[in-house]
């Protein structure tokens, strides 16, 4: 099968090309780098032309509302050019629970990336990860002041980056499932524990203050961000990827 990865040189995308790759598929990555914006167009139809599959792996700049306008406007020139170009399977990565933490911009955005593509004519798949292992120390220093570290109770479920393409590559070789398949680390943390794990193991001399308030993720209230019923759940538990 051809694949187009849009975003293929990024974190996930780079690891989706080589697995699909290596199981004798042909993945062509694309992104800015290669010529191709999905924002104005540009040699977006040379890129998804003969693919079978498409996997849209691009993120947004901001996390601020200007994310709303920027999947929005990649995805229609997106779903135009792939519908034009007869691809028979859109495969995008979202988030667990991001339909349920409608005070973040960004998790708006992504459930508007969402609607647009179950509404769209194309055959879809729809994977939702909880947050990546390698995001972590971009949340630590979000909340960072000095020697201290800010940090709320939220549940987490850390994934890691190769379990999560590993999925999305499964998921893009097989049919579309015209819904969502949910992927989870195997060990739930409190953010705030999390935290202090992290820094302890990598010899951090910061320390972590649990508050309620602080940060993007204290919008998550309760168990939204962990594996919903059903999920599956990856191998590789975080204590192992920290070491």
């Amino acid at each position: 099968m051809k694949f187009a990865i849009i975003g293929g040189t990024g974190l996930i995308g780079s690891r989706v090309v080589e697995n699909l790759n290596a199981a004798g598929h042909q993945a062509v990555p694309h992104s800015l780098s290669t010529g191709v914006d999905i924002i104005t167009g540009q040699g977006l139809e040379t890129a998804v032309a003969g693919a079978d599959v498409v996997v849209n792996l691009t993120n947004s700049p901001t996390f601020d509302d200007a994310s709303l306008a920027f999947f929005r406007t990649s995805m229609d020139n997106l779903l135009a050019a792939s519908r034009k170009g007869g691809v028979g399977h859109f495969v995008i990565l979202s988030i667990v629970g991001v339909d349920q933490v409608p005070d973040l911009d960004y998790y708006r955005a992504k459930v508007l990336q969402e609607e647009i593509l179950k509404a769209g004519p194309i055959p879809y798949s729809i994977v939702r990860a909880t947050q990546f292992m390698e995001f972590m120390d971009a949340t630590l220093s979000m909340t960072a002041d000095g020697d201290t570290i800010r940090l709320p109770r939220t549940p987490i479920q850390p994934i890691a980056a190769a379990d999560v393409s590993g999925v999305v590559a499964e998921v893009a070789a097989g049919s579309p499932v015209n819904g969502i398949v949910n992927i989870a680390g195997p060990d739930v943390y409190p953010l705030d524990e999390l935290g202090r794990l992290t820094l302890t193991a990598k010899g951090d001399g910061r320390r972590v203050v649990t508050d309620d308030t602080a940060g993007m993720f204290a919008a998550a209230h309760g168990d939204v961000l962990t594996a919903p019923k059903g999920a599956r759940i990856a191998p590789t538990r975080y204590t192992d990827w920290l070491s």
